[in-house]
């Protein structure tokens, strides 16, 4: 009993001498954790409460804002013009966009990730048209896919087709010529980047073993190399989608969200109403909504994730 008696005095005693210690380095935790904090709640959660307020009221900037409850959500929904149509776009612009762009993106990397000559400059071929910025990339492909003396159209011309498409100019070929786009620039990208390093994480003896079965190399595609690639394609998917839902600078600069609002997205649809109409209030209640939709669907994809995500080792 004295022996026990004993070792709960020493226990006691280090707890009372590591005390202090252990206060400190709490406190130069949070003092080096501060920075982040600061930002978080001055550059995130502030504005965000902030916009929360300012989508319940009628605000233009120029004047204090006027409260009026869920009038702007009530608008939005009944008495905007664009609205559906300008998320029936971004739908259209992400749901094509998307999958084509992650599914480019993988075989690219497929094929990056064969032991062939000048390996290294393929990959940095592949990756340089991202280094590209936006801005740029939509002034050399509206030169591309100009109408009149765009290399495309006369290449077009040149192999007998009298009239080509119009483009950024055509209501029914602007949003499909902003994918094309967003497709040259992305496929090689950082997509491909994190394909490859999906890639290179699979156990070589497991295609050891399909090769000692007689798996032929689809096989292994098939039923090795994309199996164990699906969280790498559910990540690529998640980011993708969330990117293309927020796509904005490409339509702004090329087409400012014509010709007739074919490329009126989403987010070009609440930038107009902030700073072209001053209607911020407004806009602080389409962001929200937007916000919502886009975390609702993040989390639709994570539940079904569980059914077609497998993780190796897991």
């Amino acid at each position: 009993m004295a022996a026990l008696t004993s070792r709960f005095d020493v226990a006691a005693v280090m707890r009372r001498e590591l005390a202090p210690r252990k206060r400190w380095q709490n406190f130069y935790g949070y003092l080096f954790l501060t920075p982040w904090l600061v930002g978080f709640l001055g550059l995130f959660i502030g504005p965000g409460i902030t916009s929360l307020y300012l989508s319940l009221t009628k605000y233009d900037v120029l004047s204090p804002p006027i409260f009026i409850g869920f009038d702007n959500y009530v608008k939005m929904f009944t008495d905007d013009p664009q609205f559906w149509p300008s998320i029936g776009r971004t739908i259209y612009y992400a749901g094509v966009g998307v999958p084509l762009g992650v599914l480019g993106s993988m075989f690219l990397a497929i094929l990056l990730n064969n032991k062939i000559r000048a390996l290294p400059a393929y990959r940095t071929l592949f990756f340089m048209p991202t280094l590209v910025p936006i801005v740029a990339s939509v002034v050399l492909w509206k030169w591309l896919l100009n109408d009149d003396f765009g290399v495309v159209n006369q290449a077009l011309r040149s192999l007998g087709m009298a009239d080509p498409p119009g483009w950024f100019g055509d209501r029914r070929w602007a949003i499909p010529s902003l994918i094309a786009m967003g497709l040259w620039q992305g496929i090689g990208g950082t997509r491909m980047i994190i394909f490859l390093a999906g890639l290179q994480g699979i156990p070589e003896e497991l295609y050891d073993a399909a090769s000692i079965d007689g798996a032929s190399s689809w096989a292994k595609l098939w039923n090795v190399t994309i199996p164990l690639l699906t969280p790498t394609i559910f990540f690529n998917m998640i980011l993708g989608i969330i990117g293309g839902l927020q796509t904005f600078t490409a339509a702004f600069v090329a087409t400012e969200g014509g010709p007739g609002f074919a490329t009126w997205f989403f987010s070009l649809h609440l930038y107009k109403q902030a700073f072209d109409y001053w209607n911020m209030g407004y806009a602080a209640a389409l962001a929200w909504f937007f916000a919502v939709i886009i975390v609702s669907l993040t989390m639709w994809q994570m539940r079904l994730s569980t059914r077609w995500v497998f993780y190796y080792g897991g």
